[in-house]
């Protein structure tokens, strides 16, 4: 790692090494000693979200998540670049490095002027859930339930004074829930909220209280619509009473007219503390509260019971390898692309990425091992982070992951299909090699191809299918590598000549979920006058290879504790 990575600042502090403000007492990260450096202590630092950050907190990691959290708010989780400095505070040119930096690292995609959040940054949210192990043993369960009661189940955790999904089985009907994995809501306005403030402390109810008094409408809870009428502190007191009495709560109507939900808590098996909470929601034109309580609660019940016995006899989680490599592709990264690239916030955000499953509390030390980081540079990440409510300390001097990582993008993002991690390769695809792609899945039948995904480039001559088409399956390059016709499977691409049209010549590669078995493909279609058989193998075919692994890649980060739709 070349030495200005790590040692020069930039004039205006976006990827200095102290910058910070007043220390945090509660970070529990130990203190080192610097008397070599002969360091003087920083100034004070104002974070984007006004707070005072601590002494050693690392301002560029601040100012990326708060980048992150604008964008996780926004409508289809864009936003132009002036509005990202509007909403941040940030100067122009700071929001221009910290995007760019997200952007290299896969979590932002770069269209113009506008900025995207990408499928990539999903790994911050699955290491948070891989950690949790929650979604592994419990979402069949859930699954089961949702289909056996023909309602939606979901499964949550409590998020200091809201509650964060980690779970969803919705049911598809014309009158669906909207809510996502990530979502936050205000916990008196759930079904779980009470189960999880039946262990709330002085000090939380005292949050609650607070945050109710600056926010009466919530208006700081994007996934529910905004409160109509405050109703008093003491209704969500009574309901927490309630349900620490019955072990069961219910939401009648609270978030909003004509949505009811019945809740029981599942619980640790070796502490007997709420671990999350299982719901079952539904409409009043299905079930009133009441019934949902009468005639569902017993096999809610039942389910939870499985669920705790899955708990109680899981075999303990088996470390899988950390990644490997991430202090010096950031190094590298910085060489590369010098002042645009950002490395204070790269490697911040990969310290995340350490926990896991197997990895769920993670000393300093292991910390800094899992990510090849200096101990010292580990040590400031794991502050910044615990400023964020990102990560929370531990006694025995480890840190956990919180439900917050979800808050960086994983609420739009769990709602990605694969014609939209699709689209932005293919048209990148179309532009190296000026030819028309598409992405494209079997029929029910297996008959026909059904087209999800298109990029075309401007030809007088060119392919012109529209998405949602359908063609025989049988006389295709794409329906080839889905039918796993023999060559295409020993080859693994497809070749077709002027089958389905004179002069239409097709190359096509398989597109694998994390599975691998082949879900789509991805083809690339020209006039058969503009390059020979060979040259499509040659000049196309790595193209196109390529493509399809970086979909691949995505659709895998994706589709971790999430059902990507395929159309």
């Amino acid at each position: 790692m070349p030495a200005h990575a790590t040692h020069d600042a930039p004039r205006d502090g976006t990827d200095g090494a102290r910058d910070g403000s007043a220390a945090a007492p509660d970070t529990g990260v130990p203190a080192e000693t610097n008397a070599s450096a002969g360091t003087a202590a920083p100034a004070r630092t104002t974070t984007p979200a006004g707070t005072i950050a601590p002494a050693e907190a690392v301002a560029p990691l601040l100012r990326g998540i708060a980048v992150l959290r604008r964008l996780t708010e926004a409508p289809g989780g864009t936003l132009s670049l002036s509005a990202l400095e509007k909403t941040t505070g940030l100067a122009r040119s700071t929001v221009d490095r910290l995007t760019a930096t997200l952007a290299r690292m896969g979590h932002v995609r770069l269209d113009g002027r506008d900025v995207t959040l990408a499928p990539r940054l999903m790994e911050l949210g699955n290491a948070y859930l891989a950690a949790l192990r929650l979604p592994a043993l419990l979402s069949a369960r859930a699954d089961e339930l949702a289909d056996e009661l023909d309602e939606s189940v979901s499964l949550a955790v409590g998020d200091r004074d809201g509650i964060r999904f980690i779970h969803q089985a919705t049911r598809r009907r014309a009158m669906s829930l909207s809510f996502r994995i990530g979502d936050l809501l205000p916990a008196e306005r759930t079904a779980p909220g009470p189960l999880f403030a039946t262990e709330w402390t002085d000090p939380d109810w005292h949050r609650w209280r607070s945050r109710r008094a600056a926010d009466p409408a919530d208006h700081t809870f994007p996934a529910v619509p905004p409160r109509e009428h405050v109703t008093p502190d003491e209704d969500f007191a009574f309901r927490t009473a309630r349900a620490a009495a019955d072990d069961y709560a219910l939401d009648d109507q609270l978030i909003e007219p004509g949505l009811v939900a019945l809740s029981v808590p599942v619980r640790d098996p070796g502490t007997g503390r709420v671990a999350c909470v299982a719901s079952v929601v539904s409409h009043t034109s299905r079930h009133t509260a009441a019934d949902l309580r009468t005639a569902l609660l017993p096999r809610l019940r039942a389910a939870v019971a499985a669920m705790e016995d899955d708990l109680r006899t899981a075999p303990p989680p088996e470390p899988g390898p950390p990644r490997a490599g991430l202090a010096t592709w950031t190094g590298a990264s910085k060489q590369e692309l010098g002042r645009e690239f950002v490395e204070s916030l790269a490697r911040g955000l990969t310290v995340l990425t350490a926990f896991g499953e197997g990895r769920s509390a993670l000393t300093l030390t292991q910390v800094a091992q899992a990510t090849g980081l200096a101990r010292a540079t580990a040590r400031r990440a794991l502050i910044t982070l615990g400023h964020a409510g990102l990560l929370a300390p531990a006694p025995d001097h480890t840190f956990t992951l919180t439900p917050r990582v979800m808050s960086l993008g994983f609420p739009p993002l769990s709602r990605t299909s694969l014609p939209e991690i699709a689209q932005p390769h293919l048209t990148a695809l179309a532009d190296r090699v000026h030819e028309s792609t598409s992405l494209a899945v079997l029929s029910e039948s297996g008959e026909e191809i059904q087209y999800t995904a298109r990029a075309s480039t401007p030809r007088v001559l060119s392919a012109r299918v529209t998405v949602g088409a359908r063609l025989p399956a049988r006389v295709t390059a794409l329906g080839h590598v889905l039918l796993a016709l023999p060559e295409a499977r020993t080859q693994g691409y497809a070749l077709v000549d002027e089958e389905l049209e004179a002069g239409l010549r097709s190359l096509a590669v398989p597109v694998r979920d994390r599975t691998g078995r082949v879900v789509a493909a991805v083809n690339v279609a020209m006039h058969a006058a503009r390059r020979t058989a060979a040259a499509c193998r040659t000049d196309i075919l790595p193209e196109l290879s390529r493509t399809a692994a970086h979909i691949e890649a995505d659709l895998s980060v994706a589709g971790r504790f999430v059902h990507v739709p395929l159309t």
